[in-house]
């Protein structure tokens, strides 16, 4: 008895004491999140929490903040500039969206189409990844070298094929200025696209393509039957992703023209007019007020994708 008594009791105290190793190790884990924890409080969740004080205060950055309700949030609703910028943002987002996804699907039709068989997948995946690591800066001043009116190189080369019989003002007409921006960003952003569906679509079983096939179904039936059903979570990510950036487009326009949405305020987008408020006119509550407002705008159109996507399903399946 004395004996299985001793056994019992060492055994004990070993899984006491491997308890206790394995708790000193957790509370190191805490340890070593700790830096990322404080980074993250410090320059995430504050700026956060001190934005929204202050969208209810005038303060211009210098005097102090003096609290004054819901003024600011009165004032961007009635705000006719605000709403023009929205206008600006919601055209460019638009022709930027068409175009990106538009490409990213077709490169994901072709290069999941199993009769095609294309190689060399992760070059091309490189390749079109690449203009997104190019810097936001780099890109704009591209650009607006190429399209210069007068020693443009897209200028020089249609006059010179015969393609048009004046130069064009690229970024000096809106509506022309607006397709601009709406081009460099797709051409930035379909690579990340593409890349995000053909990983959904990798993830598909391939059974159902070679039964497809098999049944003789057509590229385009095997695509809008099969593939874009299973793609649904994935669009939902890249739509909403896509929204979000969109709203917030702010470094290609403010670049390419003289930071304040020439020609005519037509590149004038909701963050440029924001950042234009609270550093140009040092009027910082408003500016907290009009992000904000901005915020409640990009959550209620993310809800009212992901109801769009998803609601439908549920009625189908209700009745």
């Amino acid at each position: 008895m004395n004996i299985q008594a001793n056994i019992s009791s060492e055994k004990s105290t070993k899984i006491r004491k491997r308890k206790k190793s394995i708790n000193d190790v957790n509370r190191w884990g805490y340890v070593f999140i700790l830096p990322f924890i404080i980074v993250f409080l410090i320059f995430s969740i504050y700026p956060i929490f001190k934005t929204l004080y202050l969208s209810f205060t005038n303060f211009n950055g210098f005097a102090d903040a003096k609290f004054i309700g819901l003024e600011n949030y009165s004032r961007v609703i009635k705000d006719p500039l605000f709403w023009t910028a929205f206008k600006n943002t919601l055209k460019i987002w638009s022709i930027n969206v068409i175009l990106q996804f538009g490409l990213a699907f077709l490169l994901t039709i072709i290069f999941s189409d199993i009769k095609y068989k294309v190689k060399g997948l992760s070059i091309f995946r490189a390749l079109f990844y690449l203009p997104n690591l190019i810097a936001a800066t780099s890109v704009a001043f591209l650009f607006k070298a190429l399209l210069d009116w007068q020693f443009g190189t897209l200028n020089q080369l249609l006059v010179k094929f015969g393609l048009i019989n004046s130069k064009i003002n690229w970024l000096g007409q809106p509506g022309t200025a607006i397709i601009v921006v709406a081009v460099i960003g797709a051409w930035m952003w379909f690579g990340n696209t593409f890349i995000v569906l053909m990983a959904g679509v990798q993830g598909i079983s391939k059974d159902y393509f070679e039964a497809a096939t098999i049944d003789g179904a057509g590229r385009w039936t095997t695509f809008g039957k099969i593939t874009l059903p299973l793609l649904k979570p994935i669009l939902l990510y890249s739509a909403i992703t896509s929204l979000i950036g969109g709203l917030q487009i702010f470094d290609i326009p403010f670049l390419i023209t003289d930071g304040l949405g020439a020609p005519g305020g037509a590149l004038n987008t909701v963050v440029m007019y924001l950042y234009n408020t609270a550093f140009k006119y040092n009027n910082i509550g408003y500016a907290a007020a009009i992000a904000y407002a901005l915020f409640f705008i990009i959550a209620i159109f993310s809800a009212f994708t992901f109801k769009s996507m998803y609601g439908s399903n549920k009625n189908k399946e209700a009745r």
